[in-house]
């Protein structure tokens, strides 16, 4: 499965991907974006099997990423991975379309907890 991580932090998209890989998703190719505009342009190009995006971004914040996508009709599963989270963010999220919203810190067991049905 391909994985797209979209942050604009370059470091926050490593530990993101070392994560993954910590929570035994070694085997997921994984793509990266450093903002949401770039992230929809790989969704398009890369066809993802699932986005792990950053709330805050410039060019194009995570939620508009989503609801471009979900308005463009494409359904690539989504998941929020943001150092912010809030009752309101959380409704945003799940309204869009998103699986979940994992709040930075975060651990391996946090993402195969969230993950493993998703992923297998």
């Amino acid at each position: 499965m391909k994985i797209l991580v979209a942050d604009d932090s370059r470091v926050m998209r490593q530990i993101v991907v070392r994560t993954l890989r910590q929570a035994g998703f070694e085997d997921h190719e994984i793509v990266e974006a450093p903002d949401g505009a770039e992230a929809k342009s790989k969704v398009e190009s890369e066809n993802p099997d699932l986005v792990l995006s950053d709330w805050n971004m410039p060019n194009m914040s995570g939620i508009e990423l989503l609801h471009a996508l979900r308005a463009g009709g494409n359904t690539v599963p989504f998941a929020f991975v943001t150092s912010e989270c809030s009752d309101e963010m959380i409704a945003k999220a799940e309204a869009g379309g998103a699986l979940f919203l994992i709040s930075k810190p975060f651990t391996a067991d946090t993402f195969r907890d969230k993950l493993s049905d998703i992923l297998g």
